[in-house]
């Protein structure tokens, strides 16, 4: 079923193609649906309803962020943890952040360090590294004592973490830096490409060659590049780039042209280009 968001009496419902409201205009704030469930706002707590416009998971968190692999991240007391499409808990909410499931894996941080879970909860990789990029092919960058290297999916440490910067694999190098000079190394740690270069991009030129770590939403992606967050459209083309930006949260797509961001705390509109608009 299509849907579209609507506002009446400043709160969102859906409709669909024929203007029946399939959800009432009673929330404070709608997202897309993803995986059939949309995430609502409600009295400033979160839920999720159904293509029919039934609210299946009551509005009872804190924050809470669109399904993905069958799982969301919901936060609840000031911790995160994940529910699956029943509403049950399925990972206790006792981190202290989290990201979206990817490839079998979700990003946690606790006690200001970061790990890797799988969708039991179990702990892949245990909260002992400073920052954690994502797995691509197999391997995840990880940062441990300020020095960047890499892991497998079992959590053992198969490139030593000596560099200064490290990418996400592709097509079976990932660039890193040391001394101020870009190279490349492939999956056993061999310098296949010496560090040498003021800038690398990957070699078939995709997202992971250049940022340092990627994030996607439906129909956008968030990027970091030294420290800051960008967004780009769904043909890579950088709406904001990633110079000014801490945090950069998508809430909601309005429309083609505009999209409502969180913007280091700030709730603000932008257009494709990257205009501002309020």
């Amino acid at each position: 079923m299509v849907s579209a968001w609507v506002k009446k009496n400043d709160k969102w419902g859906f409709i669909d193609k024929t203007g029946k409201e399939i959800a009432s205009c009673i929330y404070d704030d709608v997202s897309y649906f993803s995986e059939g469930l949309a995430c609502v706002r409600k009295n400033d707590k979160f839920g999720f309803v159904d293509k029919t416009g039934k609210e299946v998971i009551p509005c009872i968190y804190d924050r809470a962020e669109e399904f993905c692999e069958g799982l969301a991240w919901v936060n609840k007391n000031d911790k995160f943890g994940f529910i699956d499409k029943t509403g049950k808990e399925v990972i206790s909410c006792i981190y202290d952040d989290a990201y979206n499931f990817d490839e079998e894996l979700a990003e946690v941080q606790k006690s200001g360090y970061w790990g890797f879970i799988d969708k039991t909860g179990k702990e892949i990789v245990p909260c002992i590294y400073d920052d954690v990029g994502v797995f691509r092919e197999g391997l995840a960058d990880v940062k441990k004592n300020g020095y960047w290297g890499y892991i497998d999916e079992t959590g053992k440490e198969v490139i030593p973490c000596i560099y200064d910067r490290a990418g996400s694999f592709c097509e079976g190098l990932a660039k890193i830096e040391k001394d101020g000079k870009w190279g490349f190394i492939d999956k056993t740690g061999t310098e296949v490409v010496s560090c040498v270069y003021e800038l690398a991009w990957d070699f078939d030129n995709t997202l992971c060659g250049y940022y340092d770590e990627i994030k996607y939403c439906e129909g956008y992606v968030k990027v970091k590049k030294d420290g800051k967050w960008g967004l780009l459209d769904d043909e890579d083309n950088e709406i904001l780039k990633p110079m000014f930006y801490d945090e950069i949260e998508v809430i909601k797509i309005l429309s083609d042209d505009y999209i409502k961001i969180n913007l280091d705390g700030r709730e603000t509109i932008v257009d494709k280009n990257g205009k501002i608009i309020s």
